[in-house]
């Protein structure tokens, strides 16, 4: 299984397919990153805790 780039946790394949372009193979940010989140095509710091640990 692939892991995220940022937090080291475990993603799906599916996961990687949905989220992360075609040449790359480990996303750099998931759903378990407390520090990072998605916006739109850019990473961006997050503002608040998201609570997942």
């Amino acid at each position: 299984m692939p892991r995220c780039d940022n937090c080291g946790s475990f993603v799906t394949q599916q996961y990687v397919r949905v989220f992360t372009p075609d040449e790359v193979e480990k996303p750099r940010v998931c759903p378990y990153c407390e520090d990072l989140v998605r916006d739109g095509n850019e990473i961006r710091q997050a503002r608040a805790s998201r609570g997942n640990s």
